[in-house]
C-alpha cells in the first residue's frame, strides 16, 4: 500500500473549486474537502495582511505527491501557494484502500 497523505492548501475565497476539481478529475487526489470561511493573517512583502480564504484538505498518497504539488502550483492564483503535506499515520483500512484505488497510480 502507498503512503497516504493529507495535503493542506489555502486558496482565495473564490478560487478553491478551480484547484480542487481538476485534482480529483485527474486522479491526483481521491477527495478534496473545501472548508470555507478561513481568515488568514500573515506577513507578505513587508506588509501585515489579512485575507479571506478557503482551505483545501486533499487526500492523496506519496506516489502522486510530486505531480499533485506541480499541478496545484499550475492551477493556483498565488505566486507562492501554501502546499503542506502530512503523512497519515493510521486510518480506517477500508477508507485507505478506497483512497488508494481512487488515485491515478492504481490503474
Amino acid at each position: 500500500m502507498a503512503d497516504e497523505l493529507i495535503v493542506l492548501v489555502t486558496c482565495p475565497a473564490s478560487g478553491a473549486d478551480k484547484v480542487a476539481r481538476p485534482l480529483v478529475e485527474e486522479r491526483l487526489a481521491a477527495c478534496v474537502n473545501i472548508v470555507p470561511g478561513v481568515s488568514s493573517i500573515f506577513h507578505w512583502q513587508g506588509e501585515l495582511c489579512q485575507e479571506p480564504e478557503e482551505l483545501l484538505v486533499i487526500k492523496s498518497n506519496r506516489t502522486c505527491w510530486e505531480r499533485l504539488q506541480r499541478r496545484v502550483k499550475e492551477l493556483h492564483a498565488y505566486d507562492t501557494p501554501e502546499i503542506i503535506c502530512f503523512k497519515v499515520e493510521d486510518g480506517y483500512k477500508p477508507y485507505l484502500n478506497w483512497l488508494n484505488s481512487a488515485l491515478g497510480d492504481s490503474e
